[in-house]
């Protein structure tokens, strides 16, 4: 297999990525770093590769610092192309079929409290940018959105007047979300003005000043400055809000089937992560207020 056939073949699989399974830009980007290392290790022939090859490169980022969720994504990245190959007819096999990263601890995701998502939705203003982002703050907490799921949305998605809309997520699959009475009174508010900003034949849902779709990036640094603007004392990014949304749904419903239904996980054990969130919510509530948590002082 010569040097062109060998990236064009990396670049159908990122554009396969991108476009046909819709994984995020984040995503795509962190896959194309971890395939270019093994180009690096192994040259230009993809059916060269063995599975020492993968075990190797595995051990020396795991010299390098490599922690195990890092190793298990480069794992999966190198799976994920190999099987695509395989399917193409370039290869016979996958080399990293059987490779296995070491376990990685599960980190439990940060939330915001309802006061601290109360104040960050309180966007100032009444100019068509500042609407707009009032709009897409509340809709991030109502539905739990992920960043790529909300900025792929067009104004057909969403039924007002049935107070849901219909995302596009991972793999291409679609799911319908109720939407909250804060979120729907923000989303009229946009709406009214969205014309103003947006070209003529624009279907996105949310548009920047220069009327097209609105960018991943441009979401991610307009939340960073609200949270800024209003004195919140922590990084504040998309998926803070998405945890946010499914550990106070779990808080306040405990039923877990439901919270994965609305994020659109496909296995529940990604979703089990919450439990632990609810949980330490619960146990503080018991340390405070049972009588028999905490030794009373002695009068």
């Amino acid at each position: 297999m010569n040097i062109e056939s060998s990236s064009s073949w990396l670049s159908r699989y990122l554009r396969h990525l991108s476009e046909e399974r819709r994984c995020s830009p984040h995503t795509v980007d962190n896959y194309a770093r971890d395939l270019q290392r093994l180009r690096e290790a192994v040259g230009d022939d993809w059916g060269q590769v063995r599975v020492h090859h993968v075990r190797a490169l595995v051990a020396k980022r795991h010299r390098q610092g490599a922690e195990g969720r890092t190793l298990q994504r480069l794992l999966s990245a190198i799976r994920g192309f190999f099987n695509f190959l395989v399917r193409e007819g370039v290869v016979d096999a996958n080399p990293a079929q059987d490779v296995r990263a070491p376990k990685a601890g599960r980190k439990l995701p940060g939330v915001l409290d309802v006061d601290q998502v109360s104040r960050l939705v309180t966007v100032p203003g009444d100019d068509a940018l500042a609407v707009r982002d009032r709009a897409i703050l509340e809709l991030f907490y109502s539905s739990g959105l992920r960043l790529a799921e909300l900025v792929g949305l067009d104004v057909t998605d969403v039924d007002l007047a049935d107070r849901q809309l219909r995302v596009t997520g991972k793999g291409r699959k679609s799911r319908d979300l109720p939407v909250g009475r804060h979120a729907v009174a923000a989303l009229n508010g946009w709406l009214a003005l969205r014309a103003d900003l947006a070209k003529p034949d624009e279907p996105a849902l949310f548009v920047g000043h220069r009327g097209e779709r609105l960018g991943a990036r441009a979401v991610q640094a307009r939340l960073s400055r609200h949270a800024v603007v209003q004195g919140l004392d922590r990084r504040v990014h998309p998926h803070l809000l998405r945890h946010s949304f499914a550990s106070h749904l779990l808080e306040s419903s405990g039923d877990l089937r439901a919270v994965q239904e609305l994020l659109g996980h496909a296995d529940i054990s990604t979703t089990q992560v919450y439990t632990h969130l609810d949980y330490q919510h619960l146990a503080r509530v018991y340390d405070a207020a049972h009588p028999r948590a905490r030794r009373k002082p002695r009068s």
